[in-house]
């Protein structure tokens, strides 16, 4: 039991810092910001705001989706545009990040505070 939770722990942190990752070479293009603790928060609360707002029943994903976008877009610079074209390329660099993890060390995991992924 113990070693479940404590597995479960660590799925949850790497997953945490894939999408942390993701969000932080994302910003790093788009809006020139260098700092990865600050991405791994942003994933950490645009999950937290992703599952508060996605099982509303018929548009819950759209309003998860706007969401996210408004963590990326409160916790960085430039508006609303860089905000999506951030979470757009933080989508796409989780999906090779994932690809490369999950091809070489055969996890299976997925990428915390990035959806979809």
């Amino acid at each position: 039991m113990v070693l479940g939770f404590l597995g479960s722990v660590v799925t949850f942190v790497v997953a945490l810092l894939i999408g942390g990752l993701a969000i932080y070479v994302s910003a790093r293009f788009v809006v020139d910001v260098d700092d990865y603790g600050h991405a791994v928060v942003t994933a950490f609360l645009g999950a937290v705001g992703w599952a508060l707002t996605s099982w509303v029943p018929l548009v819950g994903p759209l309003v998860a989706l706007v969401v996210w976008v408004g963590v990326i877009n409160w916790r960085y610079p430039g508006g609303w545009t860089k905000a999506a074209i951030i979470g757009v390329g933080a989508w796409l660099s989780a999906l090779v990040i994932l690809l490369i993890v999950n091809s070489v060390f055969n996890l299976g995991i997925e990428a915390f505070g990035i959806p979809g992924v």
